[in-house]
């Protein structure tokens, strides 16, 4: 099986790898499509020690599995729960402390031929979405994730920062939300896309005067200077929501944090049903956020691509 592997912090196309054995209560998945993410460019600087096969955003087939699945086209949730513990009995499986997470956490990830998944992760696709939509399936339920873990009114003043492929997403949910909504980029025409949307946008150096008036900031940039932006974006006792992970510590003003009351919160995957019925009626558009295709065997090419600031999504297909 061919795959792309990472070891210390070095990504390199394998055609030598064996094809994954599900253990009980897994599916085996013939990959079809699969994202590069920007969480798959930090494990490369070394977000997290991580040795194996990257890659979460996909969409498969199921080749071997339960009947209600055989031969079904899939996406998949990526924490792997044990089941058992406290965090698991109580509903929070995604913090599981034994479990393990497609291409991030001890499991081979997408970017390969096959992968395996827990039956109860994987969640069937409409005959009518195309594998290249599907894919967004993982990124935009953590965009939806915000709005299971806070309230947003229409009367709330939400800042998102970042214009990049998870900002384009968070700020397309949030809209949906009626919100008094801005986004705040370096890339006009990144911006373009959110502003035909009807969305308000501007530049980084455009917000200065609005700093101090947001009920909520979003944070997807993932560099210390948006997390800066987003702090300073927010009235007091406003609230922060980080959605990107970060390769370096982050250095943070905690005095203004505690001045200003604000509440920090993480945030993480996401509702994948209700991701999938967002792509499925077209109630989203991420079509423009694709900027390629390549073949698996292309996969270090792509990821050069991926890593130029600005990319848009990069895709990679496991056939030629």
């Amino acid at each position: 099986m061919q795959g792309l592997w990472l070891e210390n912090n070095v990504l390199q196309h394998r055609t030598d790898l064996p094809i994954p054995e599900p253990h009980v209560g897994e599916v085996l998945v013939q990959v079809l499509m699969a994202g590069i993410c920007n969480t798959d460019l930090e494990l490369i600087k070394g977000y997290y020690p991580y040795t194996g096969i990257l890659g979460h955003e996909f969409v498969g087939q199921v080749v071997r599995g339960p009947n209600h699945l055989q031969g079904k086209r899939v996406v998949g949730e990526i924490n792997a729960a044990c089941g058992q513990c406290d965090y698991c009995h109580r509903h929070l499986s995604n913090h599981c402390e034994q479990r393990t997470v497609l291409g991030i956490v001890n499991h081979h990830g997408a970017f390969a031929e096959y992968l395996t998944l827990p039956t109860e992760n994987l969640h069937p696709i409409p005959d009518h979405l195309p594998n290249h939509i599907a894919t967004f399936t993982e990124p935009l339920a953590a965009a939806l994730e915000i709005q299971e873990q806070v309230e947003i009114d229409p009367s709330d003043r939400v800042l998102v920062i970042g214009d990049g492929k998870l900002g384009q997403l968070v700020a397309q949910t949030l809209a949906r939300t009626g919100c008094q909504l801005s986004v705040v980029g370096r890339h006009p025409e990144k911006l373009a896309n959110l502003a035909v949307r009807q969305i308000t946008t501007c530049l980084e150096s455009e917000i200065n005067n609005h700093l101090r008036s947001f009920d909520f900031a979003v944070e997807c940039t993932g560099n210390p200077q948006g997390f800066e932006l987003a702090r300073k974006a927010l009235r007091p006792r406003g609230t922060l929501v980080l959605k990107s992970t970060y390769a370096n510590h982050l250095t943070i003003d905690a005095s203004a944090i505690v001045v200003d009351e604000l509440t920090i919160i993480g945030s993480r995957c996401g509702p994948f049903a209700k991701a999938l019925d967002l792509l499925a009626t077209d109630a989203v558009d991420v079509a423009p956020l694709i900027q390629a295709t390549f073949p698996l065997a292309q996969g270090i090419e792509a990821f050069t691509i991926a890593q130029q600031r600005g990319s848009k999504k990069i895709l990679l297909t496991m056939t030629d």
